[in-house]
């Protein structure tokens, strides 16, 4: 089959969005559907039901990831993946995660409907909990599946009710065989919205993402003493406040010359005692920093330590977690790339800041990312938009990856 004649349905693909965004829908449009709560249940309900109805094996695994495949003339084979999640944040929106499983399904519709046998088995799966906006840390399933989380701690995590990620999923209806976890593939794909204004202010329609960036997060304290407001001379004050914004402007303008593509943000700040008529004795606060380059992360910590000596108070560095830069399969990316091309859709390759289930598949599949506008670059909000054109270009590169990699692999 001539693959110019392959497409998507885009109005499918709209209709099947839509039908999401119903389940769990806001009064402003968004969507707050954590994983294991009766909208996310009913999530998977409905996408049983649809892969069902296309005559698609589905299963699920002791983690509640869901596995729906098309057999294919080679049903032995080690089958192609595509996928994302179907959970969200509190008050998300419409496209995080759930574009990456309803293209997945519109691939599938496409290819029983033209007919087309590929030389393995295709799938999608939706995987449990990679928001954890209901049970820290995000990416816990594919984190597991992976070997990056342990089994027992993660099944222990709780909500805010005090319920536990185990509970939870043995009263979702959807903890199934540890057998059925993916621990073969000959690729996996996650189709997903950018989550940030790149390919919008550069109007491309497509991200061949090569890598989820590294980062590392810092605890940085520092330690004054405290005093009346009012008594105390300004030259004999030990102001942690005052120690802790000069350190933050310093860390201001070392890093921003460090290189252009990092990024960093203070995002959690607390002030002790915090009384208007008291001399801050405490001052604690994070700050993280991602990029590409492990080099210049290390930067970032040699920076980090050298500006919380030379404070004027007391202060540490302490290091919370970090992760290294993971790059995908460059074969895979590069199918992604030429599929592109081969569509005639403008494009760029890129890097991932966010993380996503693709990047722990990827290390025991080989993996990659494709990435549609995000309009504003927002995204984990009810205002989060990407066309339904850019929905269906994505899509299409999608099938036409997927059906390259079924004669490449």
């Amino acid at each position: 089959m001539k693959t110019e004649n392959l497409r998507i349905n885009q109005d499918r693909l709209m209709d099947t969005l839509r039908d999401f965004a119903k389940i769990g829908e806001t009064e402003n449009k968004g969507v707050t559907r954590l994983a294991l709560s009766k909208e996310d249940i009913q999530a998977r309900t409905y996408l049983k039901d649809q892969c069902e109805a296309l005559g698609l094996t589905v299963q699920w695994d002791d983690l509640g990831n869901m596995y729906a495949l098309l057999s294919g003339k080679n049903p032995d084979q080690a089958p192609i993946y595509m996928g994302s999640h179907l959970d969200t944040v509190k008050k998300g929106g419409r496209f995080d995660g759930v574009l990456g499983v309803a293209a997945g399904l519109e691939v599938l519709r496409v290819m029983i409907d033209q007919g087309i046998e590929f030389n393995r088995p295709v799938g999608i799966i939706n995987f449990t909990n990679e928001e954890g906006a209901r049970f820290e840390p995000s990416m816990m399933a594919s984190g597991i599946i992976a070997g990056k989380f342990d089994l027992r701690t993660m099944t222990k995590k709780i909500d805010e009710s005090g319920m536990t990620f185990g509970e939870a999923l043995e009263l979702s209806g959807f903890k199934g065989s540890h057998a059925n976890r993916l621990n073969q593939a000959a690729a996996f794909l996650e189709l997903h919205i950018e989550q940030g204004p790149i390919l919008e202010q550069r109007q491309l329609d497509i991200g061949v993402v090569e890598c989820v960036v590294g980062m590392c997060c810092y605890e940085i304290d520092i330690t004054g003493q405290s005093n009346h407001a009012g008594t105390t001379p300004q030259s004999m004050r030990k102001d942690a406040l005052t120690a802790a914004n000069h350190l933050m402007n310093i860390l201001h303008k070392r890093l921003t010359k460090l290189d252009s593509d990092l990024v960093y943000t203070i995002g959690r700040f607390s002030v002790s005692p915090n009384i208007h008529t008291v001399i801050p004795n405490k001052v604690v606060f994070s700050i993280e920093a991602r990029h590409k380059d492990e080099g210049v992360i290390k930067q970032v910590e040699t920076i980090l330590s050298e500006v919380t000596n030379e404070c004027s108070l007391p202060s540490n560095a302490t290091k919370l977690w970090g992760r290294n830069t993971v790059w995908f399969n460059e074969q895979v990316v590069q199918q992604i790339e030429e599929s592109t091309k081969a569509l005639d859709y403008s494009y760029t390759k890129m890097v991932s800041g966010a993380g996503h289930d693709a990047q722990f598949i990827a290390g025991i599949v080989p993996s990659a990312m494709i990435f549609v506008p995000s309009a504003g670059g927002i995204s984990h909000s009810e205002n989060e938009y990407t066309s339904w054109e850019a929905c269906g270009i994505g899509a299409n590169v999608l099938l036409e990856t997927v059906y390259r990699l079924t004669t490449k692999l």
